[in-house]
């Protein structure tokens, strides 16, 4: 990781990063935040653990234009082998691994994302929804689908590929304007 990146202590709350993790030089973490083995953190993703926590598990990516935040009474975890796509916005949510929360979706305050599941893109999981593993919340509110199931292992490609960009970024990202 380049000295470069902004990353925060807030008051006694440091960040706790893998030397594994890569986190993107226009990636913003703040406080009481955790990233995992592999775990990667993209340009103008945000993690702002001042209220309370925030765990993101091994070779989980938060992709660009994310959002992640806590509150005073709950903590935001992140399980391993998720992706987060571009542009979510997650709130003190527990998320568990293997799973798929899409570009644009919103998932509120108290939710509860279980193992394998999927939230499609653009929907809006309302405060303390619960998607079962392996299922997937669509639409705005979000509502689980019916006679679906998403299939073992659908997101290992995606996981896989942001660990390798990680690794990638790392080794050969370099800034040109100065």
């Amino acid at each position: 990781m380049s000295a470069a990146v902004p990353i925060y202590a807030l008051g006694d709350l440091e960040p706790d990063i893998h030397p594994d993790a890569y986190v993107h030089p226009d990636a913003v973490v703040i406080g009481g935040v955790t990233l995992g083995a592999f775990a990667s953190v993209w340009p103008s993703a945000v993690l702002r653990g001042d209220d309370g926590r925030i765990f993101v598990g091994d070779r989980t990516s938060v992709q660009d234009g994310s959002i992640v935040h806590t509150t005073a009474i709950q903590d935001t975890i992140i399980g391993n082998d998720c992706v987060v796509g571009h542009n979510v916005h997650i709130e003190a949510s527990t998320i568990a691994d293997h799973c798929l929360i899409a570009s644009g979706s919103v998932v509120l305050n108290g939710s509860r994302i279980d193992e394998g599941a999927l939230v499609a893109a653009g929907a809006v999981v309302s405060p303390k929804m619960h998607v079962p593993a392996r299922r997937m919340a669509v639409g705005v509110p979000a509502r689980v689908r019916e006679n679906y199931e998403v299939p073992e292992g659908r997101f290992d490609y995606a996981v896989k590929s942001y660990v390798n960009r990680g690794q990638r970024f790392r080794a050969e990202l370099r800034r040109l304007d100065g």
